[in-house]
């Protein structure tokens, strides 16, 4: 029996994408096998954990949920599309990354990705004139787990990027 295909056509991280999938596919799936974006991990396969989390039309969505062929036709940001490029033709670290890389807010890296999508869709997406309460950052955060347990600097690392957004639309 010949497993099933089917075209799909999605923008990710700003390029549009062709390929053709298998229909059982995951968006996680696709990401690292077919495009070869390795920055989402696949952890719990149940859509606890979060490190699969990726953006799809700019919400956090976890990619080991998603069948590949429900987000024909959408935009999926991955962590590697987070960061801009520059005037000089380097990269422009978006301010959850480089808060983590302040706030030394990682540890072992795997759970990293879904933190640094899910705290940029959430601070993205809320009005940056206004502080971040802990209450917020708690959960935006509370989604995800973290292994090693890095959550003081996590949210530490939460409170800076909310910050350094906060001064930049001032």
């Amino acid at each position: 029996m010949t497993e099933q295909t089917r075209q799909i056509t999605v923008t990710v991280n700003g390029v549009a994408r062709e390929a053709s999938v298998p229909v059982r596919w995951l968006l996680s799936d696709v990401l690292r096998h077919e495009f070869g974006l390795t920055g989402t991990h696949v952890g719990c396969e149940h859509g606890v954990c979060g490190a699969c989390t990726v953006l799809v039309d700019g919400e956090a969505t976890r990619s080991c949920l998603v069948l590949a062929v429900q987000v024909d036709g959408h935009e999926v940001t991955t962590v590697e599309g987070l960061s801009r490029p520059d005037h000089q033709g380097g990269e422009v670290l978006h301010p959850v990354q480089e808060a983590f890389r302040e706030c030394h807010a990682l540890q072992c890296g795997f759970c990293t990705p879904g933190f640094l999508t899910t705290i940029a869709a959430g601070l993205d997406a809320r009005d940056a004139s206004v502080p971040i309460s802990d209450d917020e950052v708690d959960e935006l955060v509370g989604g995800n787990l973290c292994r090693c347990t890095g959550y003081a600097n996590i949210k530490k690392a939460c409170h800076r990027a909310a910050e350094t957004m906060r001064e930049a639309a001032r």
